[in-house]
């Protein structure tokens, strides 16, 4: 379906009714698109682990992160309670010379590498499912789609999509490049790796490894390669379980409408019940792809389990 840059409210209406899975998994639903991922999925996805070796595709949680405050995201605060100096002066107060090390840390649960809850995101008022969204998630959190519900399903075959080698120059795609279905579908033929029901797919860009090199610049929030508005169609009919890309945005920006923000998350979300992450790393594993020409393995990427969340940071481990 081919958006009208001037009349964004019509191609999202027309992209959300297209692609809508209201209803699909009966009225009471909480996992959207994590439907897809079933026990057999698993079992597949566990089969594919053959030498062992493991990634991480977390970015740090640390105050030297992207953010620069816009709507309230932060970088990660980390203090600590007790500390090794506080047992060598005996000021904690244990018995037989035991001391320890405590801390605590305060961030937006959106700050770094993390997925998007089914009550991040409304379309006109509506939530995942077509229930009222202030019915949905209130001051006291997400009553009904909370992330929690998500915690023991992520897990399964992990695919990467290695956008910035296959259509990049020099691995990267440029900042504002808009990846198409075509674009997908090319990538995955010229890995000789299929992409379907179930699949936690993997998009990489590049841009975390420019900003790496060059600074972090506007990358939470600025221009960015990113998924096209395009793509909803392929997201849809993928029958994928959720979708993460190595960019703030995970959708192309600038948008690609005269006045829109984030219109693939106005359909993705509350539409497609679909789960997408969001400032993953996914660098080392990319590499090690394209180093034994294997770009499916198993992966796990559970959120924490925060009551009423509509967002998690995650730590997702991919195992080959």
């Amino acid at each position: 379906m081919t958006p009208d840059r001037t009349d964004p409210a019509g191609s999202i209406a027309r992209a959300a009714k297209s692609y809508s899975n209201w209803g699909r998994w009966g009225e009471d639903d909480v996992l959207g698109t994590l439907n897809f991922l079933d026990e057999a999925k698993r079992r597949a996805g566990a089969a594919l682990i053959r030498r062992g070796v493991s990634f991480s595709l977390s970015q740090r949680f640390d105050i030297d992160g992207p953010q620069k405050g816009w709507r309230k995201r932060t970088n990660p605060v980390h203090t600590m309670l007790d500390t090794g100096t506080d047992a060598a002066l005996g000021n904690q107060g244990l018995p037989h010379g035991i001391g320890g090390a405590d801390d605590v840390i305060a961030m937006p649960l959106q700050c770094s590498t993390q997925w998007d809850g089914l009550g991040h995101i409304f379309d006109h008022g509506k939530a995942w499912n077509g229930r009222a969204a202030e019915k949905v998630v209130t001051s006291d959190g997400d009553q009904v789609t909370g992330i929690e519900h998500m915690a023991s399903h992520v897990a399964g075959r992990g695919v990467l999509l290695d956008v910035g080698r296959c259509a990049g120059e020099g691995g990267e795609l440029p900042d504002g490049f808009a990846i198409t279905e075509e674009h997908l579908t090319a990538t995955a033929e010229a890995q000789g790796v299929t992409v379907g029901r179930g699949d936690l797919v993997l998009v990489r860009t590049g841009q975390l490894a420019r900003v790496r090199r060059d600074g972090w610049g506007d990358y939470a929030g600025g221009p960015a390669p990113g998924l096209s508005f395009t793509t909803a169609g392929w997201l849809h009919s993928s029958e994928i379980a959720a979708i993460a890309t190595d960019t703030w945005g995970f959708e192309v920006r600038p948008n690609e409408f005269e006045h829109a923000f984030q219109p693939l998350h106005q359909v993705a979300i509350p539409h497609l019940g679909l789960l997408i992450g969001e400032m993953w790393d996914l660098e080392a594993l990319a590499e090690d792809c394209a180093a034994d020409g294997r770009y499916d393995f198993w992966l796990t990427a559970a959120p924490l389990p925060i009551t009423g969340a509509v967002g998690s940071p995650v730590n997702p481990i991919a195992v080959k």
